[in-house]
């Protein structure tokens, strides 16, 4: 790759192995590794495992040739690499070394073709609190036009194209006072269901008519979410614990607004890598705002666990929390 630079501009001449960018053939994974805040003072990953199980069905759905690579070795080397690197990774609850594997397809010619050479590469970089002003609740709105995944597509995986789509979207809710938008997906019987919020896992929790709590997140079923290691994470956690019924169904805003309207619609929060939980506050739903009270129990209570097992302070499931050693 050669740079050329040219007043204010600076372009890059690069090879034809990276056209395939051009055709979005790209996908990649969000994982951090954490300064232990117990005694111990290690260094460690949350749940590993997962993302490389998620890599590799991501390129299988971009039918890269080595979709199926040998998970355990790749994991090996983001291990070296953090020790590597370890001395870049701040200290502190909320800090931490983001992670991102990215593979492209590097076929040498221009052309939409099948992927058969790829380029497999990880980017670090320190990453701080997500929340700057503190455990803050957003604003959400329902109420756009755009579609972010639909069946048969590639929300169930990590590539570009899945966020790329979403700016515009984003910025029409933040011009309107929301920080991000609720996507939903109309069902063939006309409901409006909800998916994700952002680019993150969303939760609710529901009273049902015989007054139990119910945590509901949307089913991976349909093809067009995100199987988050978060909410894998969350799910699991709510399970053992055993005080909430734990579902994973369709939930639409029909549902949404009649909880709310009865007052049995008691939290709502996102989940995943980059905050952890975002409790939410308000959704705004053909025009109208519906308020939820935020941060509630259920949302603090997965946030303080969720964050003690990966720095090291709450002792989680077996494998979960893994030293980098």
């Amino acid at each position: 790759m050669k740079q050329l630079i040219c007043k204010s501009w600076r372009i890059f001449v690069v090879d034809s192995c990276l056209f395939d960018l051009n055709e979005g053939l790209e996908c990649f994974e969000g994982l951090k590794a954490y300064k232990s805040l117990s005694e111990d003072n290690s260094v460690r990953l949350f749940r590993p495992d997962c993302n490389m199980e998620r890599l590799s069905n991501s390129m299988n759905r971009f039918h890269f040739a080595c979709w199926d690579f040998d998970r355990n070795e790749l994991l090996k080397c983001i291990k070296e690499l953090v020790k590597l690197d370890q001395d870049w990774i701040p200290e502190g609850e909320g800090y931490s070394l983001y992670l991102r594997p990215t593979v492209i397809a590097t076929n040498p010619f221009l052309g939409l073709a099948e992927p058969q050479q790829v380029l497999l590469y990880v980017i670090c970089s320190p990453v701080g609190p997500y929340y700057k002003t503190g455990f803050k609740p957003v604003r959400l709105t329902a109420d756009t036009e755009f579609v972010r995944a639909w069946p048969g597509g590639t929300g169930h995986v990590k590539v570009g194209g899945n966020y790329a789509s979403t700016m515009k979207a984003a910025a029409q809710a933040s011009d309107h006072g929301y920080g991000q938008v609720l996507w939903l997906f109309e069902g063939k019987d006309g409901e409006k269901y909800v998916t994700e919020v952002g680019a993150m896992n969303v939760f609710f929790v529901i009273e049902t008519n015989e007054g139990k709590l119910e945590l509901v997140t949307p089913p991976l079923s349909r093809g067009d979410i995100l199987p988050g290691v978060t909410r894998r994470s969350i799910l699991e956690l709510e399970r053992l614990r055993g005080e909430l019924l734990v579902s994973e169904r369709n939930i639409s805003m029909k549902e949404i607004v009649l909880a709310s309207e009865e007052g049995r619609l008691k939290e709502a929060f996102g989940a995943g890598t980059a905050a952890v939980v975002s409790p939410i506050e308000c959704i705004q739903y053909q025009g109208k705002d519906i308020a939820i009270p935020a941060p509630g129990p259920v949302t603090l209570h997965v946030w303080d666990e969720v964050t003690g097992i990966q720095y090291g302070v709450v002792e989680g499931p077996p494998g979960w929390s893994v030293k980098v050693e």
